[in-house]
């Protein structure tokens, strides 16, 4: 079974992203690579470095991620078509987050982190991102992690195109059992889902 996988009345499966199925998150990237060349190498690489990439570094670069593992997050699946993505991993694993003062570390305790939720648009506001999010938690837990953090923004009740809400919403995490720990800036609350009685 795909971590995270859904019962048989779901209408999604659940898998992570392995080599194998690369060409499946290419399918839902599209040539935008999700949004504008990022290919979920925002957080993973230097802002200069990031900026100079967009497009086929980054690409390259996010291969050279799932080719390595372990995998850097989890598919969603409709009908055997990849139709949702949610990327995890340790929090080490994004420097970017380590330069944040509204994303600082709240505590000790080594947290793994959701930097990203991407739905196609014909599924949006059907819940799915709430599912991702339990697939990653189980992800997360299956190589050892304790505590699962996210980021969303917190649009104040406002449509905000999707873009600028590429790090989720905070229903989205509530509804998948997180609860806000920590708010240094008025939009940007860190949730967090302790996934393991070790955390």
């Amino acid at each position: 079974m795909a971590a995270g996988c859904e019962s048989s009345a779901s209408p999604f499966d659940f898998a992570p992203l392995t080599p194998d199925r690369w060409k499946d998150l290419e399918a839902l990237f599209g040539a935008r690579g999700a949004c504008g060349g990022c290919w979920c190498m925002a957080w993973r690489l230097a802002p200069k470095v990031f900026g100079s990439g967009k497009g086929e570094s980054n690409r390259r670069a996010f291969k050279s991620v799932v080719k390595k593992g372990p995998p850097p997050g989890v598919l969603a699946y409709a009908g055997g078509e990849p139709v949702g993505w949610c990327a995890v991993a340790p929090r080490s694993a994004y420097p970017r987050l380590a330069n944040s003062r509204v994303l600082a570390p709240v505590d000790d305790k080594p947290a793994w982190s959701v930097s990203c939720l991407f739905v196609i648009k014909a599924h949006r506001r059907k819940g799915l991102s709430a599912k991702l999010l339990g697939a990653a938690a189980a992800l997360a837990e299956s190589h050892g992690a304790g505590v699962l953090e996210g980021y969303p923004v917190d649009t104040r009740g406002k449509d905000q195109p999707a873009p600028f809400v590429w790090t989720g919403l905070p229903s989205a995490f509530l509804k998948a059992g997180f609860e806000e720990v920590a708010r240094r800036s008025d939009t940007r609350p860190i949730m967090r889902k302790r996934i393991a009685t070790k955390a």
